[in-house]
């Protein structure tokens, strides 16, 4: 028995998010999905809710303002990387999707620290289901950030004390 055509639309959304600096074309996908492209755009916005296109630009500014806000690499930069050849549709394309431009975004400042229990819960091993063990908030750290310490300091060396 073949694959379903959900499992091959997945296998296309994959595809975008291991290359979105890719120039991709409808038949790139359709080629992955082992359909014609007219029935792959019909079917993907019917299971996705959302064009592929809509998909690939929507992946591709999230990467964008991920890196916006995690380094200082140039707005420039950051459009090549995620497959743009145009710093002026980049930022046509962003503030479309965001409401602001690339560098109001970067102004807001890094990203808050994720706290140490949500990083445990990503890194724990999982069972053959895919399930893991029940979320314990009680847990001491949880909603401290990864290196936080019990003074929200972050790994810094303890003051010393003054007399």
């Amino acid at each position: 028995m073949g694959e379903s055509v959900t499992r091959r639309l997945l296998r296309v959304k994959d595809a975008i998010d291991r290359d979105l600096a890719r120039e991709w074309r409808t038949e790139d996908f359709a080629r992955i999905a082992l359909i014609s492209p007219t029935h792959f755009r019909r079917t993907f916005r019917a299971v996705f809710g959302e064009s592929p296109r809509a998909y690939l630009y929507r992946r591709r500014i999230g990467r964008a303002k991920f890196l916006l806000r995690t380094t200082a690499t140039s707005v420039t930069d950051i459009a090549l990387q995620v497959g743009y050849a145009s710093l002026g549709t980049f930022t046509r394309t962003f503030l479309r999707l965001t409401g602001e431009t690339p560098l109001q975004y970067r102004a807001r400042g890094p990203l808050a620290p994720v706290p140490s229990c949500v990083l445990r819960e990503v890194g724990r091993p999982r069972n053959d289901a895919g399930a893991t063990a029940v979320w314990d908030t009680r847990m001491p750290d949880c909603g401290r950030a990864a290196g936080e310490e019990e003074d929200g300091r972050f790994g810094e060396a303890p003051e010393p004390e003054r007399s």
